[in-house]
């Protein structure tokens, strides 16, 4: 008999976490398991690779109200006479605004967002929330499970959250995913009582899809041969570094070299990282691409690929770069060394532009490098499409009672 399967995520607009979900869900049997999505918001570029044998959870009305804007939603509410749910959309909207921390907003705010939601009528065998925070408290809260699991895609303890306001929710998990080994050791030191329940799963990537995807055309093409095409991808945000990017091409760009940097992402950060380009004059050197549901085509033609980040999880940009080997730097945030060896499969260097912009002048003047680098990558086998067999072992029932 088939298991019944729900993973929860926000949205699927953007992100690496949500390209690695897409990937599962186009690697998981079919035949074993039936499998719902729940999703906060059904619009994103995403939406349109979602498997056709997933079921998506509709939403409630109340919880499409909640979601407009502030006046917008509150006089929907009033008129409705739901006092309540008027009152919760207020003290979201001040919160939201009064709270610096991204990540504790989003913790600090759910007690208010689930009150437009409602617990799930579907009883599931195994509930996953794919996304640390609100997938996370959804699952604990408004699901009905045998198995509960949540899912960390990043290193704990660069995101700024309360782990005291996490604790209660983990504590009622069953298994707490993660996507590295430094990840897994994060989560450990922080969680101590909940060691047991960590495990790794590294994000799956398919090595044949990846490489068929990137034969697509590209919108862009070089000016000249001589031109040097670099490319990062991610959110718009602090954590990936792209100012410390922007004053690396500055710096290459005054050295001589023909660069033009390709950034694909979005996120709140786009005007600031306008006007440091603006002010750089790399409006026709630094690039911000925006959202791209496909971006393999530009990792292929890319010569070098830079990811400045200052933490990640386990970056599946990386992996996708590495898989269409490509000479890539990276800088020493605290998994680097998960997923590059120095000197062997990419450059890792300090988190600083100077030392980034050497990196990639290293790649520039040196072509037995960047050689050296495609070639070895060329021997190894990086499709991960295995890690899934990880997934079903956690997905064996032990249990015949129903969570709430």
């Amino acid at each position: 008999m088939k298991k019944n399967i729900l993973f929860i995520i926000p949205s699927l607009c953007a992100g690496g976490g949500e390209r690695s979900l897409l990937n599962l869900l186009n690697e998981i049997d079919y035949k074993l398991y039936n499998v719902d999505l729940f999703l906060l918001n059904h619009n994103g570029m995403f939406m349109e690779f979602i498997p056709r044998e997933v079921n998506v959870v509709p939403l409630l009305e109340k919880f499409r109200i909640f979601k407009l804007p502030l006046n917008t939603s509150i006089i929907s509410f009033l008129t409705k006479g739901n006092i309540t749910l008027a009152y919760n959309r207020f003290m979201f909207s001040l919160k939201n605004r009064t709270s610096n921390n991204i990540s504790q907003k989003e913790q600090y705010t759910w007690k208010y967002l689930s009150k437009a939601l409602d617990e799930l009528n579907k009883e599931y065998d195994v509930a996953i929330g794919y996304l640390e925070k609100t997938s996370t408290y959804f699952c604990v809260e408004k699901v009905k499970a045998k198995k509960k699991i949540g899912w960390v895609h990043i290193d704990y303890d660069k995101l700024g959250m309360d782990p005291n306001f996490d604790i209660s929710y983990f504590s009622k998990l069953d298994n707490i995913i993660t996507v590295s080994e430094e990840c897994a050791n994060v989560l450990k030191k922080i969680f101590p009582k909940e060691e047991k329940k960590i495990k790794v799963i590294y994000n799956i990537n398919s090595a044949a899809t990846i490489n068929k995807l990137a034969l697509e055309n590209l919108d862009i093409n070089k000016k000249s041969e001589e031109e040097i095409m670099l490319l990062t991808i991610g959110r718009l945000h602090y954590q990936k570094g792209l100012e410390m990017a922007i004053e690396a091409c500055s710096l290459l760009m005054n050295k001589g070299y023909n660069i033009r940097w390709y950034v694909i992402g979005e996120g709140e950060e786009r005007n600031s990282l306008q006007k440091l380009i603006k002010e750089k004059h790399l409006e026709d050197n630094f690039v911000l691409l925006g959202l791209k549901p496909n971006p393999y085509p530009y990792i292929k033609q890319t010569d070098i690929y830079v990811q400045p980040s200052r933490f990640e999880g386990k970056s599946i940009a990386i992996d996708e770069a590495k898989i269409l080997c490509k000479p890539i730097v990276v800088t020493n945030f605290s998994t680097a060394k998960d997923q590059i060896t120095n000197g062997e499969n990419g450059i890792i260097v300090d988190m600083d532009p100077k030392e980034i912009a050497n990196g990639v002048e290293l790649l520039i003047k040196d072509e037995s490098i960047r050689k050296k680098l495609s070639s070895n990558l060329s021997k190894l086998s990086l499709g991960t499409e295995a890690e899934i067999d990880k997934l079903y072992d956690l997905l064996i029932d032990k249990s015949d009672n129903i969570r709430s």
